[in-house]
C-alpha cells in the first residue's frame, strides 16, 4: 500500500460549504466517496480536530490528511501480452485485440484486460477499475486509454463527459448507405432482453448518445462506414447503426443475420459466413495530455480479419459493379 499525506488550508471562498464538498475540490486526484470515507475514519483533520463529513467550515482552517491507498480493485495481475502504444507515468495508450474482455465478469473471471494491465502496472490496483476510464467490447479491436496516476484517471473521466477526447471508428455495416449523417438519439437498457441496449426516450431511462458517421465504401449490399463519438454509451455504434436499419456485419446481439449479395463468390460467401463478431475497429484516439498538456494521437491498423473482410467486397464489387 502507498501512503500518501497532504496539508493544506481551507480556502476562505470555501465558507459555509460541507467539510466533505470542500476537501473534494482541494484535493481533485481523489473521489469524493474515497474522501468521506477518509474522513469518517479519522484520516483527514480539521485544525487537529475529527469531524463529520457534514461538517460546514468557515475558510482558513488547516486540513492533514495522511491515509493508505487501498486497492480499488480485487482482480489477480497475469502475464498477458499488451501492445502498448504510449506509457508515462501518468498514462498508456493500448491497442487491444480482438477477444480481449476489459474487466472479469461473470464468464470472463481472468485472462483479461484488467488482469494483464495489473501485472504491467501493480500500482494500477490502487485507481478505480484498475485505471481503465472507458471500454470496448470483447469483440472490438482497437485504442483505449488507461490511466496511471489519480490525477490524470480524474482528468481523462472528465475530459470523456465534455468530449474532448476524440475516439473514431470503422464500421462494416449490412446495406448499401448513401450518405452519412448524425445520429442523436438516447440510449438505455433494452425493456426485454438485459444482455441489450436500446433506443430509449430519456423520460425511461436513456442517456444522451450522439454517433457522426460518413461512408467511406459502398458494395452491393454492404458498406464501410466511419464513425465518431461524441459520447460513450454501452454498444453505441452497434445500437445507433441498427437503428438505421445498418446493423454490423457479424453483430449476433444487434444483427439481423446473413446477407449474401446475388450471385456472390464463394470467396465472398467464406468471408461473410465466417465474420463471428460484429466488425467494428476503434482506429484512431487523440486527446491532449491531462498532465503535460502535449497533444497526443494514435491510429491503430485495421485487425486482419476485417482488411481480409472489405477485400472480399471489393473484389465482389469488380465483378458486379454498383450502378448509381
Amino acid at each position: 500500500m502507498t501512503t500518501v499525506r497532504h496539508e493544506a488550508t481551507v480556502p476562505v471562498a470555501a465558507a459555509g460549504r460541507r467539510f466533505d464538498q470542500s476537501l473534494a475540490e482541494m484535493f481533485p486526484d481523489y473521489s469524493r466517496s474515497r474522501l468521506t470515507g477518509w474522513i469518517k475514519e479519522g484520516k483527514v483533520l480539521l485544525d487537529s480536530a475529527r469531524v463529520a463529513p457534514r461538517h460546514l467550515v468557515r475558510g482558513g482552517e488547516q486540513v492533514v490528511l495522511e491515509a493508505e491507498l487501498e486497492a480499488e480493485v480485487d482482480a489477480q495481475p497475469e502475464d498477458i501480452a499488451l501492445d502498448i502504444r504510449f506509457e508515462d507515468d501518468d498514462l498508456m495508450v493500448i491497442d487491444k485485440p480482438v477477444g480481449l474482455v476489459v474487466h472479469p465478469g461473470a464468464g470472463n473471471p481472468a485472462g483479461t484486460l484488467l488482469n494483464a494491465l495489473l501485472h504491467h502496472s501493480p500500482a494500477l490496483a490502487e485507481l478505480p477499475r484498475g485505471g481503465i476510464v472507458h471500454r470496448l467490447d470483447k469483440d472490438t479491436a482497437g485504442l483505449m486509454v488507461v490511466a496511471k496516476s489519480m490525477a490524470a484517471h480524474t482528468a481523462l473521466v472528465a475530459m470523456l463527459a465534455r468530449h474532448d477526447v476524440h475516439r473514431q471508428y470503422e464500421a462494416v455495416v449490412l446495406g448499401t448507405m448513401v450518405a452519412g449523417g448524425t445520429v442523436d438519439q438516447p440510449i438505455g437498457r433494452h425493456q426485454h432482453d438485459r444482455l441489450k441496449q436500446g433506443v430509449r426516450d430519456v423520460e425511461d431511462g436513456g442517456k444522451e448518445a450522439v454517433t457522426h458517421y460518413r461512408v467511406r465504401e459502398r458494395f452491393r449490399a454492404h458498406s464501410v462506414v466511419q464513425c465518431n463519438l461524441e459520447t460513450g454509451r454501452t454498444h453505441q455504434i452497434r445500437v445507433h447503426m441498427a437503428h438505421l436499419g445498418h446493423p454490423l456485419v457479424g453483430d449476433q446481439l444487434y444483427g439481423n443475420g446473413l446477407r449474401l449479395p446475388r450471385g456472390a463468390s464463394q470467396a465472398l460467401i467464406d468471408a461473410l459466413r465466417g465474420f463471428r463478431r460484429q466488425a467494428l475497429h476503434a482506429e484512431k484516439l487523440a486527446f491532449e495530455h491531462p498532465v503535460t498538456g502535449e497533444s497526443l494521437e494514435f491510429d491503430s491498423p485495421r485487425p486482419a480479419d476485417q482488411e481480409a473482410l472489405i477485400e472480399a467486397l471489393r473484389a465482389d464489387t469488380v465483378l458486379h459493379p454498383i450502378e448509381d
